[in-house]
């Protein structure tokens, strides 16, 4: 983990193998293509947000309404750790996604995870931090994420037509490829003839809107069934921000 903190700071983003075990990797394999199979099949979320490719790929939003492994994945130990060393604690999950890439699809464009976030950012540190979960090994044949390494250095959103080096982080299933907030990045162009899937976990400090308006989205059973610590990511155990009438639980 000191490696794996070193290069977020140095290069903004790294890989931390073996980040799921292959029984874990497994279930959540499967709960995955079940959901995209079921978005298909019933035409639910059948756009894919951040580029157009005909609908050749497939995200899926709210993931931890879809199964309790997701919840699970959100505050594994190792995902904690992360976020508290590099955010600070508390901090939200502000979305929680699945992309797909299919045989034939594009890249989506080339962004920050805060670049809503006005500029100048001028903090030494990310306000949000994406962990991304390998569910099928990334190669640059099948779409891998491809990342400007140091960008997050600039402190700021990438520029229309601003030259970059992209390199595609070619990583096995089980990894985790952590991004810094800051850090510019896009997925790869599949060339393969296999779908290509990954869980991306956004976190974000407690003082900016979640990505995905959990009040309104959320299964009531995680509410009901989730740990403290999910109550917190989720924004349902308000600290400072977010209190109703004053008090700390809704």
């Amino acid at each position: 983990m000191d490696e794996a903190y070193a290069d977020l700071a140095q290069h903004g983003a790294c890989v931390i193998p073996d980040a799921l075990e292959p029984a874990l990797l497994a279930e959540i394999r499967t709960a995955v293509y079940r959901a995209a199979e079921n978005d298909r099949k019933y035409k639910w979320g059948n756009t894919y947000q951040y580029g157009n490719d005909d609908g050749i790929n497939q995200r899926i939003w709210n993931l931890p309404s879809r199964d309790p492994v997701f919840c699970h994945l959100a505050e594994l130990p190792l995902v904690l750790e992360i976020v508290q060393n590099t955010l600070g604690w508390p901090a939200l999950l502000s979305s929680m996604a699945a992309n797909i890439t299919g045989p034939g699809g594009s890249s989506m464009v080339i962004h920050a995870d805060q670049g809503i976030i006005p500029e100048p950012w001028g903090w030494d540190r990310p306000m949000v931090l994406n962990i991304g979960f390998c569910i099928d090994d990334f190669t640059i044949e099948n779409g891998a994420t491809r990342v400007a390494f140091g960008s997050h250095h600039l402190d700021r959103n990438p520029r229309a037509g601003e030259p970059m080096d992209l390199i595609s982080v070619e990583v096995p299933a089980g990894s985790a490829v952590v991004l810094d907030g800051r850090t510019w990045h896009t997925s790869g162009e599949n060339y393969s003839t296999a779908r290509r899937a990954g869980i991306f976990s956004v976190y974000a400090m407690p003082i900016f809107m979640p990505q995905e308006n959990w009040f309104l989205s959320l299964n009531p059973a995680v509410r009901q069934f989730g740990s403290e610590t999910l109550q917190t990511l989720f924004g349902f155990r308000p600290q400072v921000m977010g209190r109703v009438n004053g008090m700390e639980r809704i």
